[in-house]
């Protein structure tokens, strides 16, 4: 087997990354400055939610959800709600 040197490793990953797709805010499809007001995410959407936090019941970063950062005060706070009103558990089940 040849052995590839750190140097050809290092090229490949740096490939790899830019051939990564961009993700993009679901919530605003124009782009977060055409955003609608008031930024509103519904807390009894649950799909939606449960799509946004992880098996644990931690609400997921934005880098991971691609979600603009005034969206995902919105989505903070609806988390917080439909833990609060028991739509979505604050810790997962055993």
């Amino acid at each position: 087997m040849s052995r590839v040197s750190t140097a050809e490793v290092r090229k490949r990953r740096k490939k790899r990354s830019r051939l990564k797709k961009k993700l993009s805010c679901r919530f605003c499809p124009d782009g977060p400055k055409n955003s609608p007001r008031p930024v509103y995410v519904d807390y009894k959407d649950i799909k939606t939610l449960k799509s946004l936090i992880d098996r644990n019941g931690r609400i997921l970063p934005r880098r991971r959800t691609g979600t603009s950062a005034k969206w995902h005060r919105a989505v903070r706070t609806a988390v917080l709600r439909a833990r609060f009103i028991a739509l979505l558990p604050y810790v997962p089940e055993e």
